[in-house]
């Protein structure tokens, strides 16, 4: 199909066979701004995509796109509909209890069909149903999205830089955590981030976004966890790192391992 008109809401269509994503000719224009140029990519479910680029890069638009928060100006769009998103920020409501943050947006149905005892337990944080968000530490309070995220059993599960805020040794832990969570439930992910080494630990392709395009689709073979010192590992960052048109410093540096700070659009 055809399309000369923006992208609407009903152009969103349950995924066939097992895409969770499919898009043709994706762009998207903020006036005379072109953020995204004829983006077309499929992802399967299970499949684990880590989204790179630097700040302004279009990455998080794109995000609001898949989780319909934004619109396409064209292109044709078909994304599962049981998708869930975590943000950078945990957005929990402070006068909700962590369990009543969990099961937040669920319909009456699906709240008495849920679990949100096994899904904080599935992030570590089983005795911290009764816990008020305010006095969680900052990784405790990004488990709780990703149980609010994973309790709804997507087909589908965006990430926007949801480690973002997180000190190195917390990031690590939670980096760990998403993995074994996507292992155990196998829907399609895609991972907005900036660090280089974060794409390369956790994904199947790494999709780097440059000029408004993509202008790398990558496939990782190596099995998981992969060894960060490895040859492979580290001539896989330089040729990532390359593309994205950072200088890779000898004492691994900020600039090194990431590409910059939260994205404008």
């Amino acid at each position: 199909m055809n399309r000369t008109g923006p992208a609407s809401r009903e152009d969103v269509r349950v995924a066939e066979d097992l895409h969770v994503i499919k898009l043709t000719g994706i762009s998207k224009s903020f006036g005379p701004r072109r953020v995204l140029e004829d983006i077309s990519l499929t992802v399967r479910k299970g499949e684990f995509i880590a989204l790179l680029g630097a700040s302004g890069s279009g990455k998080t638009t794109l995000l609001r796109i898949l989780s319909s928060l934004d619109l396409a100006t064209s292109g044709e769009l078909e994304v599962a509909q049981n998708r869930s998103v975590v943000f950078q920020e945990p957005r929990l409501l402070p006068f909700r209890k962590v369990r009543g943050n969990v099961t937040l947006g669920l319909s009456a149905k699906q709240r008495r069909e849920a679990d949100p005892l096994a899904a904080l337990a599935e992030v570590g944080l089983a005795g911290h149903s009764d816990a008020w968000p305010k006095s969680l530490s900052g990784g405790e309070a990004q488990r709780v999205a990703l149980a609010r995220a994973l309790i709804r059993a997507p087909d589908l599960l965006l990430l926007d830089e949801p480690f973002a805020a997180l000190d190195a040794l917390t990031r690590v832990k939670m980096q760990s955590l998403v993995l074994g969570l996507w292992q155990r439930h196998l829907p399609g992910v895609v991972f907005v981030t900036h660090d280089v080494d974060e794409a390369l630990a956790l994904a199947d392709r790494v999709l780097v976004l440059k000029e408004a395009r993509i202008s790398v689709d990558l496939r990782l073979e190596a099995e998981r966890p992969r060894d960060r010192t490895s040859s492979e590992f580290s001539g896989t960052r330089s040729r990532l790192l390359a593309a994205l048109g950072v200088t890779e410093q000898s004492d691994r540096g900020p600039a090194a391992a990431g590409i910059g700070d939260q994205e404008e659009k």
